[in-house]
């Protein structure tokens, strides 16, 4: 079982930029799908991003249609982390994100608040 710990949100205006951070334990991270979702205030949880390793140590990506070209997902395998990097922000990215297995294999962590203002 791998554990998972989020950080990184806040309060940003629209147009900022937040890097979003997971630390996992537990488990062997390179060999993992990974991936961000995210659950907007009153909404269920929905999809964000995912890597995946295609050989190696080559990795590829996948996002939402509402974040591509603003968000990108990165990790350091060294150090069992998971990053995410998102640019432009929309009032709209409002939520709470979070990063698990995908789509979703381990126990959710405690997620981190990003607040987009107007």
């Amino acid at each position: 079982q791998v554990q998972l710990a989020e950080s990184g949100g806040g309060l940003v205006q629209a147009g900022g930029s937040l890097r979003l951070s997971c630390a996992a334990s537990g488990g062997t991270f390179s060999r993992y799908t990974m991936g961000w979702f995210r659950q907007p205030p009153g909404k269920e949880r929905e999809f964000v991003a995912r890597q995946w390793r295609v050989g190696g140590n080559v990795y590829t990506s996948a996002y939402a249609d509402f974040v591509k070209g603003r968000a990108s997902i990165s990790r350091d395998n060294a150090k069992s982390t998971l990053l995410l990097q998102m640019n432009s922000l929309k009032p709209e990215d409002t939520a709470v994100y979070y990063c698990n297995r995908y789509p979703g294999l381990s126990d959710w962590g405690q997620g981190t608040q990003v607040t987009v203002s107007s």
